[in-house]
């Protein structure tokens, strides 16, 4: 019997091996993705001091998504999160896209950021 290894442990390994080189200082912070299947989530990190500065997700009653598993939330995540930064004078940030491809939900959110501000 073959034993497979699991989708998202596969995933876990790759964001581990990208996580090596990449990490968030107080100056440009890091911004990491987290993609479910229901829903998508982004949070502005600093390593040096391990602190969560910001985040957004398409969870959050405030943004009225009522399907969270789409590129439309996603954009409005990424929107969010960027006047979030906008609001704590923060402009450049380190991608982290969590061991995901840059495609579909996690492109658009990241475009959206651009859009509105973000610089990575």
């Amino acid at each position: 019997m073959v034993n497979k290894v699991s989708r998202n442990e596969v995933r876990k390994m790759r964001h581990a091996r990208i996580r090596e080189n990449l990490s968030g200082t107080s100056e440009r912070p890091r911004l990491n993705v987290f993609r479910s299947n229901s829903n998508i989530s982004v949070q502005i990190i600093d390593d040096e001091k391990a602190v969560t500065l910001a985040s957004a997700s398409s969870l959050d009653k405030s943004l009225k998504i009522k399907n969270g598993s789409n590129v439309e939330a996603a954009k409005i995540v990424g929107k969010d999160i960027a006047e979030k930064a906008k609001k704590l004078n923060i402009t450049k940030v380190v991608f982290d896209r969590g061991g995901y491809q840059y495609h579909g939900r996690v492109k658009a959110l990241a475009e959206a950021a651009r859009e509105n501000g973000l610089e990575f």
